[in-house]
């Protein structure tokens, strides 16, 4: 289907719907809108499935239904609307769920990916949406839906990547530039220190492979799924330890390997008891915890001042710290190999394939399946 064919003319395509949460998803047909001013739309050729989906799917994530899941993409600009001016059609691109207006408090504070605009209501900016499907209106997740052959995003979440980037790369539209960029923008992680990742899963692995490029000495991978342990060594883990194999609380553990605590510890699997247990695995005098997990809005944290007070810092991290501007110089980085993806795969699939995807996610026992459209 040629832009020329199709720009301004509303698409025809399959999408994976959500018609309701803790349900299967369905493939349909559905009607895909043309780009309004400043949104771009872009046929889709591969995205990750990520554990928010997941979340999103079973309303951890508060989102309208029905829905059209997905944040992790790659594609090509297949048309814009007026006022567009980063891409053109043709453009190889990685939609954002972490937008940049450049204007904003957030977007103009130092250290900061996190922009004012960037509310998660289902809905484009003027409150309607592209998506339609037996009538109905479909919304959108993350201002992204990547389950869908096309999309309609606005050029605010965007950006341009290298035009041969291959579709390993989607992955990079949220779960290795998240773990990766915890490491290295949030954390910060130095060189010659201790670290340790909670959550085998695609951010855990990522997270050990930011450890790692950072120079840390030593990096401990925490999870249960012990046939993951190689894999984490791949990517950068000098040891592993399983929940399963100790009796005492998993941070005490920790905290005696490592004479009193890690320098860094990342919480990688929205877990609030693991979020606990990643704090408590630093050095209490200056150790650091990331949490990068995402829970449901009825979730607290149990924190006693005491755990901070001697010098611990909590810190949270949404996409790894990484603006629009990040994520093109990261997948330049994987056209140079500067760090691999493919440990990342556990499993290539098609669109309509996506269940056995999120049934991997619901056991646990896949680390990052990719559909390729």
């Amino acid at each position: 289907m040629s832009t020329a064919s199709t720009a301004g003319k509303v698409i025809k395509c399959k999408a994976a719907v959500a018609w309701e949460p803790c349900k299967s998803v369905s493939i349909e047909d559905i009607e895909v809108a043309p780009p309004k001013a400043h949104e771009v739309r872009i046929k889709i050729i591969s995205s990750g499935i990520c554990g928010s989906d997941h979340s999103g799917l079973q309303k951890i994530i508060q989102t309208p239904f029905p829905v059209i899941l997905g944040h992790e993409g790659i594609g090509v600009v297949e048309s814009i609307g007026e006022g567009v001016t980063n891409v053109k059609p043709g453009d190889k691109v990685i939609p954002l769920f972490v937008p940049e207006c450049g204007k904003c408090r957030g977007c103009n504070t130092p250290n900061s990916n996190i922009c004012e605009t960037g509310g998660l209501t289902g809905l484009m900016e003027d409150g309607t949406s592209r998506f339609t499907c037996k009538g109905k209106t479909i919304h959108n997740f993350a201002g992204t839906s990547t389950f869908s052959e096309y999309t309609v995003v606005s050029d605010l979440r965007i950006a341009k990547v290298d035009a041969n980037a291959p579709v390993e790369a989607c992955l990079i539209g949220c779960g290795f530039a998240t773990g990766y960029g915890a490491a290295i923008n949030t954390a910060k992680v130095t060189k010659g220190s201790s670290c340790a990742v909670f959550g085998l899963g695609g951010v855990g692995f990522s997270a050990i492979a930011g450890c790692k490029d950072a120079g840390a000495s030593r990096i401990i991978g925490v999870g249960s799924h012990k046939e993951k342990f190689p894999k984490a060594m791949k990517m950068g883990a000098t040891e592993c330890v399983s929940t399963k194999d100790y009796e005492k609380p998993i941070h005490e553990v920790i905290c005696e390997m490592t004479n009193g605590g890690v320098d860094f510890a990342f919480e990688c699997t929205g877990h609030i008891s693991t979020m606990m247990t990643a704090l408590q695995s630093t050095y209490p005098c200056n150790g650091v915890a990331v949490l990068q997990g995402v829970v449901s809005p009825q979730d607290t944290l149990p924190l006693h001042p005491g755990l901070l007070l001697t010098g611990r810092t909590l810190k949270g991290s949404i996409y790894g710290g990484y603006r629009s501007a990040g994520i093109t110089k990261l997948v330049q980085d994987y056209m140079s190999k500067k760090f691999t993806l493919d440990h990342l795969i556990s499993k290539r699939l098609k669109l309509a394939e996506i269940n056995e995807a999120f049934d991997l996610i619901h056991s646990g026992t896949g680390i990052r399946s990719i559909m390729i459209y």
